[in-house]
């Protein structure tokens, strides 16, 4: 099938895409044909955010989203941020002193709903949208530029055999083909290798970000209220943060962010965040209460210095593929939003003017580069290394005089070189982490967590969570780092067993996958490749 633009990804970046470069094709009456392709079951079954957004970019696309029901309906009345001294005790730490949790003018949202009702701007508009369908391959021309992208094949039996629902996947040929596959994703991790878009750049930093979404007690409810923390239950160098916002019809939104730099091999970023919830002023929330929802996602936060070149013959990086969420505001809707929207200005200038497709679209970095929003992450640029470089306490500190009193506009901008796979250090070396078993009500184990998730993948169907070498896990993983993949997903995919004869093996629940991509991130040996499972395989996720 011909596109003159395919997009791969349903979320604010890829659907912004779609809508700019719409719009601009029925202001000046030109056909423009734009094909989304969406691996979920539905447009926002794996969409996965805070969600606290910043509306400056939905206000230009959609200057009149209020009166067309976007899903925008819980301005933040209050911020409080508390530093966690201990499992009982907590300071207010001044916005003075939190410069980017000032969250006036935004909204409490789910994510899952704000592209749902983008997706439905985008059909209006003639953008065809197909969910269920995973982009699996990236074509080419023989002369190397990208000529789109194929889908994966449905009904592939474990052992490679046609099952009785076989149906091949197919391709999608475009003049450009954007990928807005958010963070890691599968293709774009290729074309930043075979395109050496990274050359240059520091290596791409990342979390990995829970949430959870609880109906509490009215009484309780707070619409519009938002609270960040950090300290406590965190090592003393691992600066993770965490969120509760306060959002429509009793519920509350409650996620805690690790950042993937960490050292200790023995740390569960999971049971970090169950053990969180037990703080007397988050616990204050929930009892009572029912939680209804659970995920998980790695989130991208290296800053401008390991953001990619974002353009290469035939297509486009945009949104979490390129790297421009906004750590420091823990905020990248906004920011993939509008990095969508200066893609689909690009690419209508291009088809206006007569491109034939192929080409790589430099005007995309000028306009990225003269835009508020290539500004706004200059700003912030160093805060993920102040906290990388000089832990819990220091790192805060150095980001507040940087930002708070000099507005970001120091001559300094840090280096970040070490990949967070390379920070693990020996088992033998660290201190364990005995974690307290969950209570049923407030804290969780994994599996009933990931039930709630609505996770599913035909079973018989080739396992999406590749080894490159099966041998490691055992041989040199688990001597050397008590084998952490067992620790770090979030989804117990990854398991230690040991067989009737007393020998342990490595084992892969790939059912269980959450496709926060993790994994592919933190594995000290690089060894797994996460790759794309059939289509409408994963999290369903409701409303996150």
């Amino acid at each position: 099938m011909e596109y003159d633009v395919v997009i791969v990804g349903a979320g604010p970046a890829g659907l912004g895409t779609a809508c700019r470069l719409m719009q601009l094709a029925q202001e000046n009456d030109k056909e423009i044909t734009v094909c989304v392709v969406e691996k979920g079951s539905e447009v926002g079954a794996h969409i996965l955010s805070g969600a606290v957004m910043d509306p400056r970019a939905m206000n230009e696309l959609f200057p009149d989203w209020k009166d067309n029901g976007a899903p925008l309906n819980v301005e933040v009345s209050e911020d409080q941020v508390l530093f966690m001294t201990g499992d009982s005790g907590a300071v207010s730490v001044p916005l003075l002193f939190a410069p980017g949790f000032k969250n006036h003018g935004n909204y409490v949202i789910s994510l899952g709903n704000v592209c749902r009702w983008m997706a439905e701007q985008a059909e209006g508009m003639g953008v065809e949208i197909y969910p269920g369908f995973a982009a699996a391959e990236v074509l080419y021309h023989d002369d190397g530029s990208v000529k789109g992208i194929a889908t994966g094949d449905m009904g592939i039996a474990e052992d490679g055999s046609h099952k009785d629902s076989y149906m091949p996947g197919m391709e999608l040929h475009a003049k450009y083909t954007v990928f807005a596959e958010g963070c890691r994703g599968h293709l774009g991790k290729q074309l930043i290798r075979k395109f050496e878009l990274d050359a240059g750049c520091d290596p791409q930093h990342y979390g990995i970000g829970f949430k959870e979404i609880w109906d509490i007690e009215p009484d309780k409810h707070k619409p519009g209220l938002v609270i960040h923390t950090t300290g406590w239950p965190a090592q003393k160098n691992t600066a993770s943060g965490t969120y509760l916002y306060h959002g429509e019809n009793n519920q509350v939104y409650i996620g805690y962010v690790v950042p993937l730099s960490y050292d200790n091999p023995h740390l569960s970023p999971f049971d970090e965040f169950q053990q969180w919830k037990q703080h007397p002023k988050i616990r204050h929330y929930l009892e009572g209460g029912t939680r209804v929802s659970y995920g998980a996602r790695a989130l991208i936060k290296g800053g401008p210095r390991s953001r990619p070149k974002m353009s290469f013959p035939g297509g486009l990086l945009v949104g979490d593929d390129a790297g421009t969420l906004n750590f420091a505001r823990i905020k990248g809707t906004h920011t993939a939003l509008k990095s969508g929207t200066l893609a689909g200005e690009t690419l209508y200038e291009a088809l206006a003017g007569g491109a034939a497709g192929g080409t790589d679209l430099s005007a995309y970095a000028d306009r990225f580069n003269a835009s508020w929003l290539n500004e706004e992450l200059h700003k912030w640029r160093n805060f993920g290394a102040y906290l990388h470089k000089f832990g819990t306490f220091i790192g805060p500190a150095l980001a507040f005089i940087d930002q708070g009193i000099f507005q970001g506009k120091l001559p300094i901008n840090l280096a970040d070189p070490k990949p967070d796979h390379a920070c693990l250090k020996p088992a033998a070396d660290m201190p364990k982490i005995d974690y307290p078993k969950p209570d049923g009500k407030i804290s969780f184990d994994k599996l009933s967590s990931v039930f709630l998730s609505n996770t599913n993948h035909e079973e018989d169907q080739p396992c999406h969570l590749v080894l490159k070498d099966p041998d490691i896990p055992m041989a040199q993983n688990y001597p050397l780092y008590d084998e952490p993949a067992q620790r770090y997903c979030p989804a117990g995919v990854y398991e230690v067993v040991e067989d009737e004869g007393g020998e342990k093996r490595f084992q892969i629940n790939g059912q269980n996958c959450v496709h926060c991509k993790t994994c592919d991130i933190k594995d000290p040996a690089q060894n797994i490749v996460w790759v794309t499972p059939e289509g409408f395989g994963g999290p369903n996720y409701p409303n996150m």
